[in-house]
């Protein structure tokens, strides 16, 4: 059914603002996408030009507008979302629009064209806005609307030159489509990005939107969640990443950043079936009563105040919980891997260390300088790998593959890889775009090809195109980690030569993520804890250093 638009009244305009909701073309392709929605869309087809800055186009096939409605659509406070006679105490939202702004502010910020149609009505109406200059015409068009902003901020020089630049501005639209994608994956969806196809989704279900999104083995590796009021996939345990940034939760519909509380509460419910720091996929749908929820607390309603935040958590973590129990979770166990060769040129800032003993089958007890040590071996060893790879990275020409790799990519890493390409062939990853979703891998660097490393070229473009400030260093850290000593691999023969070969590092204090791969205690305090005020009770050590914070 269609509403015929109104004007809100003053006490209700000022209950529901929150301040500007367009400040940059992502906020268009949001609130146009959001009223797609709110129309009942089932096929949302989204056009981006220069970054959007030169045009931003969402085409759907949902309900309309009215043609004696038209002319209040790009009025501010103008909306069928929320009755007029609605009481200032009380704002049942139901939809993900709500506030009137939307389609006023893209007015007010560039050009914009309207043209829609009811299924039922003979014709179709057209609107043209800029700034409070509304022009209404009509035209002839299929049901459904669509929505055009141009020339995004031309008349706001200032705030045009603070905008990011287009390929920053096309990888955060391409990863908020792929949101929506995700929390609606029963829609058909498209983006296009300077007339190149970046996204297409068919209807399905949450498994399919995942291979849509971060690709079919993903896909492969998730746990269907169905508990009340909570919905979605989960990933199975071998399936994780160091960072939360594909753990994704919906409010009724809404793609929302999701309180720590509700992350905690998907970590929490796997317990010890994820390592320690390791984050799950997930895409998790909540449905709450419209009166327990506000969403009117963030000008792009990304956050929500949920009236009952520790019940939702904990039905989140009994819905998750139950999932993982229906499956059998059974992990391959780490290959062993012999510990590396010690590298030349000692910097002579690390001492040698004599290997006392092995605790818990991770840690090394060792002394030197009078000191007692106790080594993290894992961080060690990882430290030693990654100085490793970084030196014979650049001490050998990238390795052209006999046959380039066809890789699968997600949009974002898509849209990354426009963005650093040319960045990763300057250190030998030669990543060259297929199309419809799909690279090849023509070179890495030769220091990486033999590693043995399961699932080696994919990981190398995942990590590549993660979009951290670094790549070439998250590239090697990851890979210096994977084949690194870990608990109950570790004897006194490898203790020994993690020793040695740490002693050879430039920068052995910590391991290439940042912790640190040593403490240091000496006599002295050893004699104090003790209560020991003998002869032996003198400094030496560490503390007879004249630079006290070598105590790492």
């Amino acid at each position: 059914m269609t509403r015929a638009i109104h004007l809100l009244p003053p006490a209700v305009a000022r209950l529901i603002a929150a301040g500007e909701v367009v400040s940059r073309p992502l906020d268009v392709v949001r609130e146009l996408v959001e009223n797609a929605l709110d129309a009942g869309a089932t096929r949302i087809e989204i056009e981006v030009e220069e970054g959007g800055l030169g045009r931003v186009q969402v085409r759907d096939n949902g309900v309309g507008i009215p043609a004696e409605s038209v002319p209040l659509a790009p009025a501010r406070h103008a909306t069928s979302k929320l009755p007029a006679s609605l009481p200032t105490a009380a704002l049942p939202v139901t939809t993900l629009g709500f506030r009137g702004e939307a389609l006023w502010a893209a007015a007010q910020a560039g050009e914009l064209d309207l043209v829609t149609r009811p299924a039922a009505q003979v014709g179709a109406a057209r609107v043209q806005a800029h700034g409070e200059d509304v022009h209404v015409s009509r035209t002839s068009a299929p049901a459904g609307t669509t929505a055009t902003v141009s020339r995004l901020f031309a008349r706001l020089p200032a705030r045009l030159r603070t905008q990011a630049a287009p390929a920053a501005e096309v990888r955060e639209i391409t990863a908020l489509v792929g949101r929506y994608v995700l929390h609606h994956p029963q829609l058909s969806w498209r983006l296009t990005v300077d007339s190149e196809t970046r996204l297409t989704h068919a209807p399905a279900d949450h498994r399919g939107a995942v291979a849509t999104v971060y690709g079919p083995l993903s896909a492969n590796r998730v746990l269907t969640v169905q508990a009340g009021a909570v919905s979605g996939v989960i990933s199975r345990p071998e399936l994780t990443r160091a960072r939360r940034d594909r753990m994704h939760f919906a409010v009724n519909g809404r793609p929302v950043v999701a309180p720590p509380e509700l992350e905690r509460a998907v970590i929490d419910a796997y317990a010890e079936l994820l390592p320690a720091g390791a984050s799950p996929l997930c895409v998790l749908d909540l449905t709450v009563a419209p009166e327990d929820h506000d969403p009117n607390i963030h000008p792009a309603k990304q956050v929500v105040a949920l009236a009952d935040l520790p019940g939702v958590a904990g039905r989140v973590k009994e819905a998750v919980a139950a999932a993982l129990a229906a499956h059998p979770l059974v992990r391959a166990a780490p290959a062993l891997m012999a510990p590396p060769s010690p590298a030349p040129q000692p910097d002579g800032t690390f001492p040698a260390l004599t290997l006392l003993g092995v605790y818990q089958e991770l840690y090394l007890l060792a002394q030197g300088e009078g000191d007692l040590w106790v080594v993290d071996a894992h961080a060690a060893h990882e430290r030693v790998l990654y100085e490793r790879l970084t030196r014979e990275l650049a001490a050998a020409p990238p390795l052209e593959l006999p046959a380039p790799e066809l890789l699968h990519l997600t949009p974002e890493q898509a849209a990354q890889l426009d963005e650093r390409g040319d960045d990763l062939r300057a250190w030998g990853l030669n990543i060259e775009g297929f199309g419809a979703g799909l690279a090849r891998l023509r070179s890495l660097p030769a220091a990486l090809a033999a590693l043995p490393v399961p699932r080696l070229h994919e990981l190398l473009v995942e990590t590549a195109l993660a979009g951290g400030p670094d790549p070439q260093r998250e590239v090697l850290a990851r890979l210096a980690c994977l084949p690194a000593l870990k608990a109950g691999m570790l004897d006194t023969e490898r203790g020994t030569a993690v020793l040695a070969a740490l002693r050879e590092c430039q920068q052995p204090w910590a391991c290439p993520h940042g912790r640190p791969t040593v403490l240091r205690l000496s006599e002295h305090d050893l004699a104090h804890a003790f209560g020991r005020r003998g002869v032996r009770d003198v400094a030496r050590g560490r503390d007879a250093l004249d630079t006290p914070n070598v105590n790492l």
